[in-house]
């Protein structure tokens, strides 16, 4: 029986060029420049932000000039987006070594490995898995059409790059003066303790006891604004509850249950806000893990019927592979259908075991343990890429849960390496290097699923964008590493300015298991609290859960942002727009915010470098003007004006220039 052929925008008896030299260098330049920002955003704010439509805008802005057509755009698309994903696995993960104490410094090498093995066995996985999910009539894969359309509204005019760059511009600039390793005459945030007076003891009944609220600005950053206006108001509000939760209930209550803390001040051990710090950092956060750990297995559990789907499909798919059939033999020799032949996929996978097995080896010191740890990842591995590849399918690639597919990994195989008698620090190492394996191969297996649907829409060849990928995985995971040394240098990776807190999820949790270090008390508390949360129908605990875990300021920056977008959808309302000037009001706010979010993180990587070699070369150090208190608490609240403008300005002047 004749297979029924798709009709891509490009016909697949056309063969335009694809991976061309310009289309390839462009897209992994902006996978390691997109990627190196994501790890910044990421760490700081606990969310990532796709780089699929920025990287489409730019790959519009850049090679139309030259004559470079549809499938040119979206290799270098493709490639690019390479960055973000694998930087996502990586952040979630990796850290957790530092933040564990199993690496006192960042390995090079090490990271590396994991970055390439897990990145390039997530393409190898997905070439599996291409034909059924990218076909299948149930699957929207909304990110995907969104994109595509984007890409053939840019070959007609306006490709929105202005806006893009105009707020990286913008948000570069203003990092640079408020940067605590830059040129610093901006006070980012301001902070303060509002004591609560005498009141009697519960215990002594004596009049010394005390406590209070500890207090913060939200912090100006136009990136972590940037965050919040494209995640929205109801999201960016939950993660701002969990601030509240944290800062305004949790902390002021244990302060107020210590009588002893008081006398702690007064005798002038501590503050009262170095006191709340504390209780924040070694009882509050351990809450709010337990909370992310029931929240990430809820978020599973309300996803089962989709994840049973992508479990049969994975087996269906694998099934289909050894098989084969006559259908797809046939749409095989459509050129918009091949893909990388498959044994020589299955002979990469086998061959890049063999590295990983010899790390795990150097992690283990056991070749039983490393046996086991190696199957286990390749295993997990490709069950799970096929599922992260069938939720980006239904949800988007933003809203991929790969966090908790990860702790979900890591608690299996903690738990089937502590039964073979691997346990302690070679545990911990063994645990997170097989979740910081599957979790790169998960972000990139998701993100490139996402990719073959849109070069399935547009007319892309799959072996093509598959070659592409590869590439862009084994250059960007061999760049990717030095941002991430870089920043814990420069600001401390699960510190105050970077606290990663999907890594600390892994690294309490590794060494829980592994080495019997975890707050289980505090933990089973926090757990506890994320049920009740559940049970009064909150759908997004683990938003809530991260916000417990970030500091206030950032929390509330990100709520900032959410507020401006919702001023936006307000004045859209009130100017009763159409739906093209709507929806290009929606498209433009997103490019500026995602420009906002790049141009940040950029200049804080390019400052954590500077800041490296100003301690060996005084000649890269930078001016520090000195200002007054007032001067540079004014110039701090003018960026909240500033950001509030570019974000809404230019996006209802574009409005403008489209028609109904």
């Amino acid at each position: 029986m004749a297979h029924k052929r798709y009709k891509p925008y490009i016909p697949p008896e056309t063969d335009l060029p694809e991976i061309t030299p310009l289309a390839l260098i462009l897209g992994i330049v902006m996978a390691c420049v997109l990627g190196a920002a994501n790890a910044y955003v990421g760490m700081k704010a606990g969310l990532t932000v796709a780089a699929t439509f920025p990287a489409t805008v730019i790959a519009l802005a850049v090679l139309r000039p030259f004559g470079g057509g549809v499938l040119e755009q979206n290799i270098a698309r493709t490639t690019a987006s390479v960055g973000e994903a694998l930087v996502a696995g990586a952040i979630f993960t990796i850290p957790a070594f530092i933040i564990a104490g199993v690496w006192t410094e960042f390995n090079y090498w090490e990271s590396t490995l994991i970055m390439l093995a897990g990145g390039t066995l997530g393409v190898l996985f997905v070439t599996f898995l291409r034909k059924v999910l990218v076909q299948d009539p149930e699957l929207p894969f909304p990110e995907s059409v969104a994109c595509a359309e984007l890409t053939k509204a840019g070959q007609k005019g306006e490709t929105g790059a202005k806006y893009v760059f105009g707020a990286m511009g913008v948000s570069a600039l203003i990092e640079l003066f408020k940067n605590s390793i830059g040129i610093t005459v901006i006070k980012e945030t301001m902070e303060g303790f509002i004591p609560f007076g005498k009141y009697a003891s519960p215990v002594s009944k004596n009049y010394a006891h005390s406590g209070g609220i500890a207090w913060t600005t939200p912090s100006a950053s136009p990136m972590l604004m940037g965050v919040g206006y494209i995640i929205g108001w109801r999201l960016s509000a939950l993660v701002f509850a969990g601030g509240l939760l944290a800062w305004g209930i949790l902390v002021p209550l244990m302060l107020f249950a210590g009588p002893h803390f008081a006398d702690v001040v007064a005798q002038g051990g501590e503050s009262w806000h170095e006191i709340a710090n504390t209780i924040w950092l070694r009882q509050v956060r351990p809450l709010a893990v337990g909370a992310m750990i029931i929240a990430a297995f809820y978020t599973l559990a309300r996803m089962g019927g989709q994840l049973k789907k992508a479990f049969e499909h994975a087996f269906s798919d694998l099934t289909k592979m050894v098989k084969g059939s006559e259908a797809s033999e046939e749409i095989e020799e459509i050129r918009t259908e091949r893909d990388l032949p498959l044994g020589l996929v299955l002979l990469a996978i086998i061959l890049l075991a063999v590295p990983v097995g010899f790390l795990y080896y150097y992690f283990t010191k056991s070749v039983f343990g490393a046996l086991v740890s190696t199957v286990l990842m390749i295993l997990a591995g490709l069950l799970f890429a096929a599922v992260a590849g069938y939720l980006v399918g239904l949800i988007g690639s933003s809203n991929n849960p790969i966090s908790g597919l990860t702790l979900s990994t890591l608690i299996i195989a903690a738990l089937i390496l502590l039964a073979i008698g691997i346990k302690g620090t070679h545990g911990v190492l063994a645990v997170l290097g097989i979740a910081a394996v599957i979790c790169c191969a998960m972000g990139i297996a998701g993100d490139m699923m996402q990719d073959l649907k849109i070069g399935h829409i547009l007319g892309g060849t799959p072996r093509r964008m598959e070659i592409a990928e590869i590439a862009g995985v084994i250059i960007a995971a061999f760049v990717l590493t030095w941002p991430l040394i870089w920043l814990h240098k420069a600001y401390g990776i699960g510190g105050e300015q970077l606290p990663a807190p999907q890594a600390g999820l892994m690294a309490m949790m590794s060494k829980g298991i592994m080495a019997g270090e975890l707050a289980w008390p505090l933990v089973i508390i926090g757990a506890f609290f994320a049920i009740a949360l559940i049970l009064m129908g909150v759908h997004s605990v683990m938003l809530i859960a991260v916000g417990m875990y970030l500091p206030l300021h950032s929390t509330a920056a990100i709520f900032v942002g959410g507020l401006l977008k919702a001023l936006t959808d307000y004045i859209r309302k009130k100017k009763k727009l159409t739906e093209a000037q709507n929806e290009k009001v929606e498209n433009t706010g997103i490019l500026i915010a995602s420009g906002l979010i790049a141009g940040e993180s950029i200049t804080s990587i390019v400052l954590a470098a500077l800041f490296i070699l100003s301690q060996k070369f005084p000649a890269f150090a930078l001016p520090k003007p000195e200002l007054s208190e007032t001067t540079m608490i004014l110039l701090g609240f003018s960026i909240f004006i500033i950001t509030a403008l570019v974000l809404i300005v230019p996006s209802f002047r574009s409005a403008k220039e489209t028609t109904s």
